[in-house]
């Protein structure tokens, strides 16, 4: 593989499973007339809004009863950045750098040896083994409480390469209006991402207003164990249980969630057979597919990305009828204020 961005999305996955996160700057109550001020008028944004009036509106042919109204979200790419690479992957290749004291042999192990000298070139070869071997080091073998809590000192300092703000912040404003837009008018907001169910779970709450309980996510066998003082305890393995991508999303929500939602967003290939599954219900539907097409505010990227990699999906968007938001010209802005 040329460089980390190269690495496969279910390599990914199989390796960064379970992770927890700081919470990010909670979004303000919008108190507007106009449910999504960061959004231009256009046609992403009139799909979204005649949806919800069409399923929300008693005596309405489209109307959908309150518990039924269950909306899925991506994370990555959908709603915070997820370039130059996803953030669970800086996260792990900083954990090493952190973790290095305690391990003196990694000065002369590759790709710990890389990864510690900042060796980018060399590092980037590691390969799947050596992806595992980074990702077994630094999240199996300890408490879920301390692998949140090293994420959360990690959030503290970590910065961005090119916005030069905490990963924390680099959600989009455009989205957050969304999924409160939607809470408002009755729905159950879901996050459904390839990231880790652990990795997500802490934060998503402060971050999005979606609680624990409304994520789904990849995970990673988990074990419960007793202390010696009978403290129980639940430790992470470097382990595969499930890996929420491609076609596991739709698997992963009828597990976790129980109903077919009735509206999704995405942002890559990884997310189609999501958008298919929802569009491909009874009654009212509505599938869309957030485009990177802002290099200047963000990044620019679909068919040949490595990362939140758009091909199919943007056919099927076509064939079908998906709305496709363009971040430069439907968004008015992409990130909150900076804090």
């Amino acid at each position: 593989m040329s460089s980390f961005a190269s690495l496969t999305r279910r390599t990914f996955l199989a390796a960064l499973l379970a992770v927890g996160l700081i919470a990010f700057p909670q979004f303000r109550a919008l108190a507007q007339t106009d449910p999504l001020p960061s959004w231009n008028d256009g046609a992403a944004k009139s799909a979204i809004t005649q949806f919800v009036q069409r399923v929300t509106t008693q005596g309405s042919p489209d109307f959908v009863s309150a518990e039924e109204r269950i909306a899925t979200f991506d994370n990555d790419g959908t709603l915070w950045c997820e370039q130059p690479f996803y953030f669970q992957m800086a996260f792990a290749f900083d954990r090493v750098k952190a973790m290095a004291p305690q391990h003196p042999e990694w000065k002369d192990e590759q790709p710990f040896k890389a990864l510690l000298e900042g060796d980018v070139k060399t590092a980037a070869t590691i390969g799947e083994k050596g992806l595992l071997a980074v990702v077994a080091a630094t999240h199996g073998g300890m408490t879920t409480d301390e692998f949140s809590n090293a994420v959360l000192d990690w959030t503290k300092t970590a910065r961005h390469p090119r916005f030069e703000r905490p990963y924390t912040e680099l959600v989009y404003q455009p989205m957050l209006e969304v999924m409160q837009y939607l809470r408002a008018n009755g729905f159950k907001t879901f996050i459904v991402s390839g990231g880790g169910i652990d990795f997500m779970r802490p934060w998503t709450e402060t971050a999005y207003g979606i609680p624990p309980e409304q994520v789904v996510g990849s995970s990673g066998v988990t074990e419960f164990r007793l202390t010696s003082d009978g403290k129980p305890e639940l430790i992470k393995t470097d382990k595969v249980q499930f890996i929420d991508d491609g076609p596991g999303k739709p698997v992963g929500i009828q597990q976790h969630i129980g109903r077919w939602p009735i509206i999704a967003f995405g942002n890559s290939d990884g997310d189609l057979q999501m958008l298919q599954y929802v569009s491909g219900g009874p009654g009212a539907r509505l599938a869309l597919y957030v485009h990177h097409d802002d290099a200047e505010r963000e990044y620019a990227y679909d068919r040949t990305s490595q990362i939140g990699k758009l091909d199919k999906g943007l056919d099927e968007a076509a064939a079908k009828g998906w709305p496709v938001i363009s971040m430069k010209n439907d968004w008015k802005v992409i990130f909150p204020a900076a804090q």
